[in-house]
């Protein structure tokens, strides 16, 4: 009986594991109460010209590009922003010395997507000491107290639960079995909102399937080489399954593995994968390919970026306490209504 449902007995292999604590958690606004942190205490009323860096992690990804392409949106929408968009890659030590410079030069805010989220008491500190508001996008950090600071962007376990339900769905509409099927299941194991949305989709999944497939995970960098280098080796090993579930932490991740799959010669038809971001899975379906790749969820950096400037600037502008969440929509596409949906392909 694994720890998700006591209704099931899945059986849980753990491929990859890596045991780090992380804090917690990974558009519109959420309409909530403002959050009254310490974070946004220093800023107050300006109508002057505002600069606002945007530091984010693997800022080569397109989700990252939206986002700060999202952001520069709403400073344009100002007239008078800038926004000084920073990749920090995968280095919690530059993103600390991004902070730092990002104080030297002044900024009237930073908005930050951490590489990783225990460097949150440091990055946040820094910016209190120095007068300076604070908002994390993407990823929730939380200062030495454990108060969270200011966040926007997705709500990990819901948007997990929607690639479960849709993978369900999509496993019982094919008829298969779990005795022939397993399900492969790839993310950064020490980052939160990876573990809340593939938690949130074994769940879904569980609820609609009471005697499931096995899972495998596979602990991956959250890129779609990493994926694709690391699944091979489990594929090999699994050679007599037929057919294969795949969700991911991100699009990077399920293509990735779809990929590592359909490479080894297992047929598009014995593939069920759900991504999560649409921009990687929607390449076959523009180019008409058949594909693994059957859905995705939708998740828009643009509106995230938007919904995290627009928040900042407003405080700035207004002293308008930053929100304490605003959580982006999020919806399930396919082959045939991707477009219509407004998902952007890389």
């Amino acid at each position: 009986m694994n720890k998700h449902t006591a209704s099931r007995s899945w059986k849980r292999i753990a491929i990859v594991g890596v045991a780090v604590a992380a804090l917690a958690l990974t558009g519109c606004t959420s309409g909530m109460e403002s959050s009254g942190t310490s974070t946004d205490s220093a800023a107050g009323p300006s109508d002057g010209p505002l600069t606002i860096a945007f530091l984010q992690k693997q800022g080569d990804q397109q989700y990252f590009i939206d986002e700060a392409n999202g952001a520069k949106q709403a400073a344009d929408a100002d007239g008078d922003v800038s926004i000084n968009v920073v990749d920090l890659g995968t280095d919690s030590n530059k993103a600390i010395s991004e902070v730092e410079a990002a104080i030297a030069q002044k900024v009237d805010g930073i908005i930050i997507v951490v590489p990783d989220q225990q460097i949150g008491p440091q990055v946040i500190q820094l910016a209190e000491e120095a007068g300076i508001p604070i908002m994390a996008a993407d990823d929730t950090i939380e200062d030495a107290s454990g108060t969270a600071a200011p966040f926007s962007g997705f709500d990990g376990t819901s948007m997990g639960e929607k690639v479960g339900a849709e993978a369900a769905r999509l496993y019982q509409e094919a008829g298969w079995t779990a005795a022939d099927t397993r399900i492969l299941s790839a993310y950064k194991e020490d980052l939160s909102v990876c573990t809340q949305r593939v938690g949130g989709a074994e769940s879904a999944f569980s609820e609609a399937v009471s005697d499931g497939p096995e899972i495998i995970d596979i602990g991956t960098d959250n890129s779609a080489t990493d994926a694709q280098d690391k699944a091979g080796a489990i594929i090999t090993a699994n050679a007599g399954v037929k057919n294969w579930v795949v969700w991911g932490c991100n699009d990077e991740s399920e293509t990735g593995v779809v990929t590592a799959l359909q490479n080894s010669g297992v047929s598009p038809d014995n593939i069920i994968g759900v991504g999560l971001g649409a921009y990687l899975t929607c390449k076959d379906w523009n180019a008409g390919q058949e594909t693994g790749n059957k859905a995705a969820l939708f998740i828009s950096g643009i509106e995230v970026g938007k919904a995290a400037a627009t928040s900042m600037i407003d405080l700035l502008r207004n002293g308008t306490a930053l929100p304490p969440m605003s959580i982006a929509n999020t919806e399930i596409v396919d082959a045939t209504n991707w477009e219509a949906k407004g998902v952007v392909c890389t």
